[in-house]
């Protein structure tokens, strides 16, 4: 089943990282909901709370950074299995401490992702591994299924973050030693996950050109130039972080944990079915103006949904959001691909991917002080205005460089 549901040149190594992405997203999804909640029941206040997601998203930067330009020197194979350890003491760091200054620590060295979608270490090495593992025809329909089964899984996990504080409720348990227990989920995943890693085959490994002094000796200029441009995407994006949209809804219409669980689980969905449109959109318009006029439109949704008076009018809006908001994501990992010789992809998807953490990690402390001050959508506003600036850049600093290989689209 799973051979004709994947592209038809993706190997046995595509597939199992594939499901690596889903396991790891439920995860997510499941701690990115919860976070912000189990945080204030510790007694934290909002811009203590966005001190610990921004923690997240600088010490995954960092790694992030290191692991891709180390990826192809070091072994492919055993980065993931390291990512893997250190995403098993993250969840066993969150679950065994309730201090701020360890946690804060924790959240700096580990993997915990606030987000609904991946800015974790493990992004470079599997894209990297992705890009070799499929024909380059199948390249993007290959990244849509990889971020596909990312969002869905963490759909699913947004929608089972409700479990641990509607049994904590109905057993009369303490709600911040029920949502501990999510933690303890996140920890076993890793589990699994490196389980996966260990039966990749050999092929993953990919060895340096001889002569080749610099992980991007050849693509420097244009991964400089993506980067920058990202860097914009990634600080807006920082704004709204998932674990920052649950505070928001809390704050602004009083939206119980749980409820905003359901949400997430649908607004996922959207998010996760749309990105089949995307390979069908890029065949006809092309990589860049896929990204572009799919995103343009979910930033407008964004502002609105900021501005509403009402939950279900917010909700709504968000929803739209998520009909359009990802469908950019495997057009963005394909082209990056594309427009780079494959013995440089892994570090060119570091390059561009640690903007998503580095820069998005300086926002949240910014929208904590927004949001201890007011309930108003200015984490929302602001988002979506910065992310539309950097959707206009894009196209015109890119829509006429074609990707090296063609057929990428």
């Amino acid at each position: 089943m799973a051979r004709r549901l994947f592209p038809p040149t993706a190997t046995r190594d595509a597939r199992l990282l594939v499901v690596a992405r889903a396991l790891r997203g439920f995860a997510d999804g499941m701690v990115s909901v919860l976070l912000a909640d189990y945080l204030t029941h510790l007694g934290f206040s909002s811009l203590r709370v966005a001190a610990i997601v921004t923690g997240t998203l600088l010490g995954s930067a960092a790694l992030t950074l290191l692991v891709g330009m180390r990826a192809d020197r070091l072994g492919r194979r055993g980065l993931l299995l390291a990512a893997s350890a250190l995403m098993l003491a993250t969840g066993l760091g969150f679950a065994g401490t309730t201090s701020f200054w360890p946690l804060f620590v924790v959240a700096v060295v580990g993997t915990l992702n606030p987000s609904s979608g991946d800015v974790s270490v493990f992004l470079p090495t599997e894209q990297g591994v992705l890009s070799s593992a499929v024909a380059g025809s199948d390249r993007t329909a290959l990244f849509v299924w990889y971020s596909v089964a990312g969002a869905f899984a963490a759909a699913l996990g947004a929608l089972a973050s409700a479990l641990p504080v509607l049994v904590a409720r109905r057993q009369g348990w303490d709600p911040v030693a029920a949502e501990r227990s999510a933690f303890v989920v996140y920890a076993a995943v890793a589990l699994v996950t490196a389980a996966l890693y260990r039966s990749l085959s050999p092929a993953v490994e990919r060895h340096r050109r001889l002569g080749t002094s610099h992980p991007l000796a050849r693509s420097r200029r244009i991964v400089l130039r993506l980067s920058a441009l990202f860097c914009i995407d990634s600080f807006g994006g920082g704004f709204i972080v998932q674990s920052l949209l649950v505070l928001w809804l809390h704050r602004r219409f009083d939206l119980a944990v749980t409820t905003a669980g359901a949400v997430f689980f649908v607004t996922g969905l959207l998010s996760a079915l749309s990105q089949f449109v995307s390979p069908w959109l890029a065949r006809r318009i092309g990589l860049v103006k896929t990204m572009v006029f799919t995103h343009l439109p979910s930033n407008l949704f964004l502002i609105l949904a900021g501005v509403m008076p009402t939950a279900p009018l917010a909700i709504l809006f968000l929803s739209l959001r998520a009909l359009l908001s990802q469908m950019d994501v495997p057009a963005r990992q394909s082209y990056v691909m594309a427009v780079v010789p494959p013995d440089e992809r892994a570090a060119a998807a570091s390059v561009t991917n640690v903007p998503r953490s580095l820069a998005a990690g300086l926002s949240p402390l910014v929208a904590g002080l927004l949001l201890d001050q007011t309930s108003f959508g200015w984490p929302l506003i602001l988002a979506g205005c910065l992310k539309a600036v950097y959707d206009v850049l894009l196209l015109v600093q890119f829509h006429a460089v074609p990707p090296l290989d063609e057929h990428g689209a």
